[in-house]
């Protein structure tokens, strides 16, 4: 007789429903805190708006002295726009072609010797916390006055910011191309030009555009200690008060930006990774033969796009006097000089000037980054779809980065006095312009294809926004206004030369009494203060993308 045991109830195990993904620290620490130091910068800065009404009398009355602009011999104009255009394509060019090796380098992608990596990364770092004024300043006590140094003070400083942007471009890329070339044994160098390099070229098409954007401004600022361009005029009119020829000149800058934008847009168009209006994107045009790519009209506009940069820089390379024997000759020059350095002076008014310096630059990024993000957004479609508001917008940005950051000090120190007040004011306008244009070139860059499914299915603009848009848009934000304090902290080592606060006055009273140590003091802490950015860049890049 069997016994038969009773079964035990089988317990009933109810799923859990899936819990929505947690948003990055990055995404909520860093923005805290920005908000956090602009409190803080509200009253280290002493920002008081019925300061600026009350101001606002004196810069009118100091606007209405420079209309109508004055533009002078119309022939000399044409020779310092066209040098200042030479200046800054040679030296965007060289930097181009020096920081595409370094970013490859300097990526978290890179599999070679760290020693390298760290060893690059150090070099990018440097020059991109010197400023390009002390670049200038150097080379023209090394190399003398004229565009030779000017170009070579861009390209040093160049480097930092291209080399850097381009290494971002690359880390964002999906790894599943490069990883399937590495498997069948291409080399590094096979890999990267075959998988990287193609893939990353609207985005580095659109940064190195917007170098050179931001090289013929910083003509301006080198024309203050002779390194050639337009600058020199702008500093001779400035010195002189003759603000209606100032104006003019700053007229002149502003249509060659506006110039340059154009093209901007019509470059990244032809090298667009994201096709629109239906239209698929090819690298290549399809043919019978799988080996040999055709030719379609996007191919033919890359290449010849290439040609056409290459031979803009040879020509610019021979306009700004470069002569390769002429760094051999003045090799002694620039030891004695790099000695003078030795040793480094870190006193209290290099350390107050520092702080200073962050809080301005932290602070205006926060009202830059704000009024940028809202520009960017109506700007781009994504949202409100209006061809006239979105092209008004467009040029409100070019205007307002036409103007180079030392007249807006200029404009407000004569109208509040000195101070870090009026140096926050000018990063104000110019974080609002350099963030605009950041977020729109990334708003640009969205792929349209998961927004038109969601279209498809009866979503609105604002929801196709909010769940299309903004996820893939945050690790720009994110990284893009980082970037943007690491630029208005180097700005604001230009800005205290006209007494607009933080550490420039130290860095021009140094300079000026040919008190070197005290220069590479400045120098020091400016690297410190970039690679502390970087380094939380880098956390936030890891977190969020």
């Amino acid at each position: 007789m069997s016994v038969t045991t009773p079964s035990r109830p089988v317990a009933v195990t109810r799923e859990r429903e899936p819990r929505p993904p947690r948003a990055a620290a990055a995404t909520w620490l860093i923005p805290l805190g920005y908000l956090a130091v602009s409190v803080f910068g509200v009253w280290w800065i002493a920002i008081d708006l019925t300061a600026l009404q009350d101001g606002a009398g004196d810069i009118a009355r100091l606007l209405e002295r420079m209309l109508p602009p004055e533009f002078g011999s119309l022939s000399e104009l044409v020779t310092l726009v066209l040098e200042t255009l030479w200046i800054a394509l040679a030296g965007t060019g060289v930097a181009t072609v020096v920081s595409l090796p370094l970013a490859a380098a300097a990526s978290r992608n890179f599999t070679g010797p760290r020693s390298v990596q760290w060893l690059v990364r150090g070099i990018i770092v440097v020059t991109r916390a010197v400023p390009s004024l002390v670049f200038a300043i150097v080379f023209v006590r090394i190399f003398g006055l004229g565009p030779f140094a000017g170009a070579l003070a861009i390209a040093f400083h160049s480097v930092g910011m291209i080399a850097k942007m381009m290494a971002d471009v690359f880390e964002e890329l999906t790894p599943a191309p490069r990883e399937a070339i590495g498997a069948v044994g291409a080399s590094r160098f096979q890999n990267f030009t075959a998988t990287t390099l193609p893939r990353s070229l609207p985005a580095i098409s659109s940064l190195v555009l917007y170098r050179l954007d931001i090289n013929i401004r910083a003509s301006a600022v080198l024309g203050l200690v002779g390194a050639g361009g337009i600058g020199v005029a702008l500093q001779t009119a400035i010195g002189s008060l003759n603000y209606q020829q100032a104006a003019g000149i700053i007229v002149v800058i502003g249509l060659l930006l506006l110039a340059l934008e154009l093209v901007s847009f019509l470059v990244q168009r032809a090298v667009a990774e994201h096709a629109q209006d239906g239209v698929t994107s090819e690298l290549y045009r399809r043919t019978a033969d799988p080996i040999r790519p055709g030719w379609n009209r996007a191919r033919l506009l890359r290449t010849g796009g290439a040609l056409i940069a290459a031979g803009a820089l040879l020509y610019a390379l021979t306009q700004v006097s470069f002569d390769p024997s002429r760094l051999g000759r003045s090799w002694q020059a620039a030891v004695d000089l790099v000695t003078g350095f030795f040793p480094p002076v870190i006193d209290s008014a290099v350390l107050t000037g520092i702080f200073e310096s962050v809080v301005m630059a932290l602070t205006a990024t926060t009202v830059g980054v704000v009024i940028g993000l809202v520009i960017a957004i109506l700007s781009t479609g994504h949202v409100v779809r209006f061809a006239p508001l979105s092209f008004a917008l467009r040029v409100l940005v070019v205007l307002m980065r036409s103007v180079p950051d030392v007249i807006y000090a200029l404009v407000f120190v004569a109208a509040l006095g000195l101070g870090p007040f009026a140096g926050f004011l000018a990063l104000s306008i110019s974080c609002t312009a350099l963030a605009a244009k950041f977020f729109t070139d990334a708003l640009q860059g969205v792929d349209p294809g998961p927004l038109r499914a969601l279209e498809a299915t009866g979503a609105s603009r604002l929801q196709v926004f909010v769940s299309g848009v903004w996820p893939r848009f945050v690790p720009s934000l994110i990284g893009n206004s980082l970037f943007t304090s690491d630029l208005a902290l180097r700005e604001s080592a230009v800005l205290g030369i006209v007494g607009a606060g933080g550490i420039g006055f130290v860095l021009q009273e140094s300079v000026a009494s040919l008190d070197y140590g005290t220069t590479a003091g400045v120098l020091i802490c400016l690297v410190v203060v970039v690679v502390a950015l970087e380094a939380v860049a880098r956390w936030a890049r890891t977190r969020v993308i």
